[in-house]
């Protein structure tokens, strides 16, 4: 089927090509979402066989976060211009390639480059996966393409913490980063047979790949001078990049206000809702990835568990979003998103706090289960009505974009929570791997972690006041992933507008 023929009529869900078309989404955005939630399982295991620093090791995971928040607008970008299908296909490869050097990784320097190409491959994949769905399929079968891509991914990353424990602790860490081989395999050769190409005809517009280099810089400079901060106090390296991450954000602004196709439009934040509701993103997303950076360190290093517990102790959080997301999602859409945005983190927030208990020794019923249970409630509360609000915020033709950049938001958030919390609470060096400083190091953390994402739900109840979400209320429904480390890209139609607009309804 050739673009044209997506364009004039598409595939239908329940055809044999269709369910084809459904499976290479989802394994292709599958090995991403598999990749964000095995690998903090692993990092005590790498510290341990690398020989690596606490350092390295947010290294390892914001080297891969920094490449894909700094792309993934341009990658969606790319893929409307040169065609979905292809940047789908050279994205799963490029996660692959990556993904097999980070598991022949000789050191942790290798392991580190391969990461950060690894989120380069991310970058090009994630949009693609739910582009290929939006691009293909019948108009009258899209949203249900979309639910059922959203709940089987939602499956994959419920899968992750139990396969990265078992991997980890089986074959070892290495196959944490292998296991995507096979995987992509079988997503590229199922596209170039089942998926038809698809592009934006009228997509004409030069990139801004000028505006995504100096965002990429900016953050990997503020990275590197909090990473680096702890062993190297006030020097002039640290104070010297720290400098230069402040500079490179201004020419970012400024490039961003005067060319023609700016990657983050910044008329969007016109809109105070639009404004506030990346502010609260950014006060809660940091803190979730703070706390899976550090949770799972803490119940294996402190607590004693191995790598597979670790990952089934923190199973808990995945399946109550799975349960209770599409519910909460019908919910805002009834009551408006003020009040799930206001509660759902003060819940959240209580349940972090709650992991203040756990400890050597701590009973898992009794201590560590209620706090992940009402943190995974809070999540749930508002992860989709914080993607609805977004969207609600903006007109629909620019959906796609305020989307993105709220996305983009999220992961900047989670990698500098990476990058800050251990310098917060006075954790470096080799510490890591003592349990005594990681149970005190963690104790300081999730009271932080726990004021931030208080202080989200005070902003939410400060400055959200649309009193409904409208066409939000028909969003895609959140895979655990999302929750995890960023809201979902919203799939945009051939010109740029929102899967189901409010023409459309």
């Amino acid at each position: 089927m050739t673009a044209e023929a997506v364009a004039a009529g598409g595939i239908r869900l329940k055809s044999g090509r269709g369910r084809w078309v459904l499976i290479t989404a989802v394994l292709g955005s599958g090995i991403a979402q598999l990749d964000g939630t095995v690998v903090n399982v692993a990092l005590p295991r790498i510290g341990e066989d690398l020989h690596a620093s606490l350092a390295a090791l947010q290294w390892t995971v914001n080297a891969y976060m920094l490449t894909l928040a700094g792309l993934i607008l341009l990658g969606g970008s790319l893929g409307d211009r040169f065609g979905r299908r292809r940047l789908f296909v050279i994205g799963t490869v490029w996660f692959a390639l990556a993904s097999a050097v980070c598991g022949v990784a000789p050191d942790v320097t290798v392991l580190i480059a391969a990461r950060a190409f690894q989120g380069i491959g991310g970058a090009l994949l994630t949009p693609g996966s739910l582009a290929l769905i939006q691009a293909t399929y019948a108009e009258q079968d899209r949203s249900r393409a979309v639910g059922a891509w959203s709940g089987l991914g939602g499956g994959a990353a419920a899968v992750g913490p139990f396969l990265g424990g078992w991997l980890v602790d089986g074959p070892g860490w290495r196959w944490v980063f292998l296991i995507n081989l096979p995987v992509a395999a079988v997503a590229v050769g199922l596209a170039l047979r089942h998926v038809p190409e698809s592009l934006d005809q009228d997509e004409t517009g030069s990139f801004d790949v000028q505006g995504a280099a100096l965002a990429a810089l900016a953050l990997a400079g503020l990275t590197y001078a909090l990473v680096a901060a702890p062993t190297g106090g006030a020097s002039p390296a640290v104070i010297g990049t720290a400098v230069a991450a402040v500079v490179l954000a201004y020419c970012f602004i400024r490039r961003e206000r005067r060319t023609a196709h700016p990657i983050m439009p910044l008329d969007l934040f016109s809109s105070r809702l639009f404004s506030s509701i990346n502010i609260i993103t950014l006060c809660l997303y940091a803190p979730l990835m703070g706390v899976f950076f550090l949770l799972p360190v803490q119940l294996q290093v402190s607590n004693g568990y191995d790598a597979l517990q670790a990952g089934l102790a923190i199973l808990p959080i995945t399946v109550t979003m799975l349960l209770l997301s599409s519910r909460s999602a019908a919910l805002a859409g009834r009551i408006g998103p003020r009040l799930p945005l206001t509660v759902g983190p003060l819940v959240a927030a209580i349940g972090i706090l709650m992991l203040h208990r756990v400890g050597p020794g701590h009973a898992y019923v009794s201590t560590l289960l209620p706090a992940l249970l009402v943190q995974g409630l809070g999540m749930a509360a508002f992860v989709a009505p914080l993607t609805s609000t977004v969207l609600a915020a903006v007109p629909v033709a620019r959906a796609g974009i305020a989307s993105g950049i709220n996305n983009a938001a999220a992961r900047a958030a989670g990698l500098v929570a990476v990058a800050a919390l251990p310098l917060a609470v006075g954790l470096s060096g080799d510490e890591y791997a003592s349990g005594p400083a990681v149970h005190h190091a963690f104790g300081t953390a999730v009271i932080l972690c726990a004021a931030l994402m208080a202080a989200g739900g005070g902003v939410a109840w400060l400055t959200v006041r649309s009193p409904h979400p409208g066409p939000a209320a028909a969003a895609p429904q959140c895979t655990v992933n999302c929750g995890m480390q960023a809201p979902p890209l919203e799939p945009r139609d051939r010109g740029g507008r929102l899967s189901g607009t409010n023409e459309e309804r």
